[in-house]
Parts: structure tokens; sequence; C-alpha cells
């Protein structure tokens, strides 16, 4: 079974959780913002948020050339979360290496991101 985690929010920040998909996470709110597609999805995942709590975990990568973090998938969850202001939010993690990418059944390696 593959690992589940709840991590803090706010970690997910430009130091220590990257967006993989944008240079920072102001550039993917801006993006959504802008985007009548993303802006409608953001907004219908803020609702369900409120009503349910985040159901489908954000998935982490892990670069093991770099030590760093980043959310591979689940940035319009990751965006509508922080506008919540929630505490927490569920996430699965993978390793980046070499020989290939695979979801972890281990503990997340928190110490990566300074804590």
């Amino acid at each position: 079974m593959k690992y589940r985690g709840e991590m803090r929010t706010v970690l997910l920040n430009d130091r220590q959780i990257r967006p993989i998909e944008y240079r920072k996470w102001g550039d993917a709110v801006r993006r959504f913002e802008q985007r009548e597609k993303d802006r409608v999805k953001v907004e219908e995942l803020r609702e369900s948020i409120r009503r349910e709590g985040l159901r489908e975990p954000i998935i982490l990568g892990v670069s093991d050339r770099y030590p760093d973090v980043y959310v591979a998938d689940g940035h319009h969850r990751a965006v509508a979360l922080m506008a919540l202001g929630a505490a927490t939010f569920p996430f699965h993690w993978y390793w980046i290496r070499s020989f290939g990418v695979r979801m972890e059944r281990e503990a997340f390696p928190y110490h990566l991101l300074g804590l």
C-alpha cells in the first residue's frame, strides 16, 4: 500500500514544496485566475474542500539528484487549499531516481524540507 501522509499547507511555498509546472506559486495563482477553466476548477475545489475536505491526495515528487520537493500532481488542489487557509493536506509521494519512478510505501523524508 502506498504511503499516505498529512502535511501542513504552509509548506506549499517557493522554498519547501514548489510547483513543478510554474516558477513560483504566485505564477500558478495568477495563471489560474486568468483562465476561466482554471478559475472555475479552483472555485469548485474550494467549495468541495470546504464541505468534505480534500479527498484526493496531492502527489509530491522528490528528486534524488537535487534535494527538492515539488507538487507533481495537484496544483489546482494546492492553490484551493492555500486560498482556504487549510491547516493540512493529504499526500502521496515518490522518488525520481535515475532508474525510474514509483509511489513510495515508506514514510516521507521530512528532513528535505528543513524541518
